[in-house]
């Protein structure tokens, strides 16, 4: 069986995709072979900044089945990026370079080219202009998904949150019975599908130690319900359990992963645990998408200081699928 290639947006410019990427493939061996999808004189300024000295294969998008692909050389997916003094231009113009270069890789996913996909970290704010939640978002409607979830995935444990990039004061109202059930049986059958494991799943509550002040508690009207309704249908769920004690040593080993009801309350603790060492999956696409779960880190660009663990991880998980 042909092993398929694994895409690779570069997306921001200004970012330390580059530097991770190179630290990446350096001295490791991968059965998939890697197209990058960025603009070639980006690439190739880092290329001898970061004193890489493989071979460039410029690849024609309109003959991509004809090339003999293979990690002696940086394939490349040539998107031109304009550039402009003016800012305003300028900002446009980096828009314009991630959705093509976007678009070039959803278009040979649809096409069934591949089924890999990994995407550099993305200013959300310049990119997605408000339209979207993040990429996981902007993805999910370029295939016409609606039932997706965000996995921060290690092998130890994982997080998926509820919401994912909403402000704090608009969870409580995204919050449904629906919602809670749909991203329960989303990881249940994520897990059985890719690791053929019944996952050991527990469920945040939304509030402190799970109570409230007020007449009208979402622990005990909406998330609990939803627990019990899951366990009827065989899911191995519990909860929900107050999110100030549920990643103690002793209660989080007992699970796979932690359903949280909003971003923060998940993957703070996560990344205080496991740093770099986890990936960032779509999971309800009809691809295998993954990042590494961390920004564009635009302080750290020049260093040669970033930690590409995540990356690599990432690269590891799609290379044996």
């Amino acid at each position: 069986m042909k092993i398929k290639p694994i895409l690779l947006i570069a997306g921001e410019p200004n970012s330390i995709f580059f530097e991770i990427f190179f630290k990446s493939i350096k001295n490791r061996s991968l059965k998939s072979p890697l197209i990058l999808i960025c603009c070639k004189n980006i690439l190739k300024k880092q290329m001898k900044k970061f004193k890489i000295k493989k071979d460039l294969k410029i690849i024609k998008f309109n003959k991509i089945n004809n090339y003999l692909l293979n990690n002696k050389t940086i394939n490349l997916i040539d998107v031109p990026l304009k550039k402009s003094t003016n800012k305003k231009v300028n900002n446009f113009f980096v828009r314009n370079y991630i959705k093509l270069s976007f678009d070039s890789g959803i278009k040979l996913l649809k096409d069934k080219f591949t089924y890999k996909l990994i995407n550099g970290p993305i200013n959300k704010t310049s990119f997605l202009n408000k339209k979207f939640l993040g990429i996981t978002e902007y993805i999910a409607k370029n295939f016409n998904r609606k039932k997706i979830g965000m996995l921060i995935y290690n092998k130890k444990l994982s997080v998926c949150p509820l919401t994912t990039h909403l402000p704090i004061k608009m969870v409580a109202q995204k919050i449904t019975k629906k919602l809670v059930e749909e991203k329960i049986k989303l990881i249940s059958d994520f897990y059985k599908d890719n690791f053929k494991i019944n996952p050991k799943i527990a469920v945040t509550g939304l509030n402190p130690h799970c109570e409230s002040i007020l007449q009208f508690n979402e622990d005990a009207k909406i998330i609990k319900p939803a627990i019990k309704k899951a366990k009827r249908k065989k899911i191995n769920v519990s909860g929900p359990f107050s999110a100030d004690t549920i990643f103690l040593k002793r209660n989080r080993k007992k699970y796979d992963v932690i359903l949280g009801m909003f971003h923060d309350q998940v993957l703070g603790p996560l990344k205080a645990l496991y740093e770099y060492d986890a990936i960032n999956i779509t999971m309800g696409l009809p691809i295998l998408r993954v990042s590494p779960d961390h920004g564009p880190n635009i302080k750290m660009v020049g260093k040669n200081k970033s930690n590409p663990q995540s990356l690599i991880k990432a690269l590891e998980f799609l290379d044996n699928k």
